[in-house]
């Protein structure tokens, strides 16, 4: 497992932009592929973008296609979210995921962050 520290949400209008980090320790975040999760307070947890060790492959959630950029900078061992054109059901604690494979850190990865909150107000 790697440790993974989330930074950069906070409260926005619509229609603006937001960039969220994710710093990890140790020398193996290469190796990883990683994710972005969000959750809204009683509702489960949902995949919104994922980035292959080496970044040539990538998905997103249909929700966010188009406005949501996720990269990577291995030899800086961060991920990066960036949201634009943002809308109030964006609004969520936004968590940074890590695995070894693809379609799990799609789908059930096994290290988390402890998550940042972003609102956007309307």
């Amino acid at each position: 497992q790697v440790q993974l520290v989330e930074s950069g949400g906070g409260l926005v209008q619509a229609g603006g932009s937001l960039r969220l980090s994710c710093a990890t320790s140790g020398r193996t975040f290469s190796s990883y592929a990683m994710g972005w999760f969000r959750q809204v307070s009683g509702k489960e947890r949902e995949f919104v973008a994922a980035i292959s060790w080496g970044g040539s492959r990538t998905s997103y959630s249909d929700s966010v296609k188009g406005r949501f950029t996720i990269s990577r900078d291995n030899a800086k061992n961060t991920v990066a979210l960036q949201m634009n054109s943002l809308k109030p059901e964006d609004t969520a604690v936004y968590y940074c995921a890590a695995d070894l494979a693809f379609w799990t850190v799609v789908r059930r990865p096994s290290s988390w962050g402890q998550g940042t909150q972003v609102t956007v107000s309307s």
